[in-house]
């Protein structure tokens, strides 16, 4: 079973909220002075995942938050990616890597094996599908799984992926469309394959046409909450409340401050709660 079937059928259990674990400083309602900020950050990681992992389809953890934190941080780091699997659910590591050759084989191996494991981790193409090649030996012998940036949630998309190609297609369906070819060889036994997209969930005018093109793929979602994206507008990237992920990283992790005397643990797992009824209920009318 891969890993893409694994977080399949976390969704069907648990629906399809990913929480983001991007775990800033400043977002801690207290601090310990007694401890290292990475040794607080992973104090609020464990209670988030502990209050959490009933409700949730999956982790996402953003290496940029504890990179800041220098060699503290990356313990912090290495710690909760290891809290988060142990709950059993997937996790994906957001680290957005795009070179090519011995440097992506590295990289691989980073993330794929050792203090950094994960089951899922990000990818940006730019560079080519050689630099998504070095990945797809873990895919086929270990299951692992990617998420390769596509059609993305902030506004500079519009920059880039938005250009139209000669034939008529955008930036982004040459990428969704290579990517898909490719993921082929990397099938699950529930329909999807290793290879995944990262589809904003911000951008809704082609959602259906997007769901349509890949049916095969599982998207990491972006997008909802914070920066903008309605349930209304992500149900339209799900097939039937599963093939994709939503991620929620601050409406999660900074809950308690829209929650007056409730502790942060228990208002993340309310707001997860909401957010799966949310995106279930829009789900439920198409």
């Amino acid at each position: 079973m891969t890993n893409m079937d694994k977080l399949y059928e976390s969704v069907a259990a648990n629906g399809p909220v990913c929480v983001g674990l991007d775990t800033e400083i400043s977002y801690l309602p207290t601090i310990d002075s007694a401890k290292t900020a990475g040794e607080n950050v992973t104090d609020f990681n464990r209670a988030l995942i502990e209050a959490t992992k009933g409700v949730a389809g999956c982790y996402k953890v953003q290496i940029a938050y504890y990179e800041s934190l220098g060699l503290d941080g990356m313990r912090a780091y290495a710690e909760t990616l290891k809290m988060a699997r142990a709950t059993g659910l997937p996790v994906i590591a957001d680290i957005k890597r795009g070179d090519i050759a011995k440097t992506a084989e590295m990289y691989a191996k980073a993330h794929f094996t050792g203090d950094f494991e994960a089951d899922i981790i990000t990818l940006a193409p730019y560079m080519g599908l050689d630099s998504i090649s070095p990945y797809l030996p873990y895919c086929k012998e270990q299951g692992k799984g990617v998420f390769v940036l596509c059609r993305t949630s902030n506004p500079g998309a519009k920059d880039f992926e938005y250009q139209k190609l000669a034939d008529g297609r955008h930036i982004y369906d040459l990428v969704g469309d290579s990517l898909t070819e490719l993921g082929k060889d990397y099938m699950g036994e529930h329909g999807y394959s290793s290879i995944g997209l990262v589809i904003g969930g911000t951008h809704t005018e082609e959602a259906t046409a997007i769901r349509a093109a890949y049916k095969n793929t599982f998207f990491l979602i972006p997008g909802y909450g914070a920066q903008g994206g309605k349930a209304a507008d992500i149900a339209q990237y799900l097939s039937k409340g599963n093939g994709g992920v939503v991620n929620s990283s601050r409406g999660i992790l900074l809950a308690y401050k829209k929650q007056p005397g409730v502790a942060f643990d228990e208002a993340a797992y309310n707001e997860c709660v909401r957010m799966r009824e949310d995106i279930q209920g829009e789900c439920n009318k198409l």
